[in-house]
């Protein structure tokens, strides 16, 4: 779109009192170019408060030209709802995006795309988990769209990139900035070959408003929602929703009812969310699966295992086990026990905890 007519369009984004639903609205009857050459009284008649108006009848044209300068950079712009290079299955949402301003590679936008989020304080098993079935589901070709948030989400970007895969982030701020901070290099690596979108122009600070206006994105971009791991009232729920609402898949993998990280997921599974232990449940549910070529999630097996070790691992739960308890039940010295317990910990089965514990992940 030319800068001529785009200014418009980033003008209006930038006006006070039109969000995305009014801005949608406007566009069912005018141009921006348009609504900007109407008079006081053709703005009131169209539903808009006084400040609105204000705005639109002088605006703020400095806000409008640093936007413009930011969309020159190599790799960065914005496309408008109206493109054809717009994300078809976002622009089927209720509420799609105006503009959608993107670092990267735009192209990937409308390739199949399997979302991904959960916790953002996840368990060793939960980042694992997470990690695995990027990886999985990113070799068989589907792009992995999250959230660029700590935990779930930077695991699920990070497996993507481990085997070359696509990989899409979802800001909540403008894409001049990185939120958190501290993933700033994965962000980096992730426009180089995949992209990073936000519906928030350059310059917009991180508020508690834009997450759930984000989660709205990464469900929209998506055939099918992947919640890895999420507590009873995490945020992970409010995508999971969207991504019902939006008609999209929604797959849960499930946990221990002693796991309050897994009291999320368990309760999508008895609302109706497919249960998932591997990526082929994903792919078949979607009916991308192939059996030569699909790549499978790690299993639990416990084949790297003698016997001796697989019968103790049985007796840990995946909640705090006692090494006192572990004697007990095997009659085995500490000595024994604990040698034991090194091994697994060192294979990734089960992991130490404080007092004296271990819980299983895996």
């Amino acid at each position: 779109m030319p800068a001529n007519d785009l200014k418009f369009w980033l003008a209006l984004l930038r006006t006070p009192g039109v969000g995305c639903r009014t801005f949608l609205r406007l566009l069912q009857s005018h141009t921006p170019e348009r609504l900007f050459k109407e008079s006081r009284t053709a703005l009131a008649a169209l539903g808009l408060n006084d400040k609105s108006i204000e705005f639109i009848r002088a605006p703020d044209w400095s806000q409008v030209d640093s936007d413009l300068l930011w969309l020159e950079s190599p790799r960065q712009g914005v496309i408008t709802i109206s493109d054809p290079a717009y994300p078809a299955l976002l622009k089927e949402i209720s509420d799609p995006p105006p503009l959608l301003f993107f670092r990267g590679e735009s192209s990937i936008l409308d390739l199949p795309q399997i979302a991904m989020v959960g916790s953002r304080n996840p368990s060793n098993l939960g980042r694992e988990t997470a990690l695995s079935f990027a990886k999985s589901l990113a070799s068989t070709g589907f792009v992995i769209t999250s959230g660029l948030a700590l935990g779930i989400d930077a695991a699920s970007h990070e497996g993507a990139l481990l085997v070359s895969g696509l990989t899409i982030a979802v800001a909540g701020t403008g894409l001049d900035r990185v939120y958190p901070a501290c993933n700033k290099a994965l962000a980096t690596r992730i426009s180089e070959t995949g992209a990073l979108v936000s519906e928030f122009p350059p310059g917009t600070t991180a508020k508690a408003n834009h997450f759930p206006r984000r989660n709205r994105i990464i469900s929209g971009l998506s055939m099918g929602l992947l919640v890895v791991e999420a507590a009873k009232q995490s945020g992970s729920l409010i995508t999971a929703r969207m991504a019902l609402e939006q008609n999209r898949e929604v797959f849960a993998i499930p946990g221990s009812i002693h796991n309050p990280l897994a009291r999320g997921c368990n309760a999508l599974i008895r609302e109706g969310a497919k249960l998932v232990e591997t990526s082929q449940d994903i792919l078949e549910e979607l009916g991308q699966y192939n059996q030569q070529d699909a790549i499978s999630t790690p299993s639990l097996s416990q084949s790297m295992l003698d016997l001796e070790q697989q019968t103790l691992l049985n007796l840990i739960m995946f909640s705090p086990t006692s090494v006192d308890k572990l004697v007990e039940s095997t009659g085995q010295s500490v000595e024994v026990i604990s040698s034991m317990l090194l091994v697994m910990e060192l294979q990734g089965y089960i992991e130490s905890m404080p007092g004296g514990c271990y819980t299983r992940i895996k």
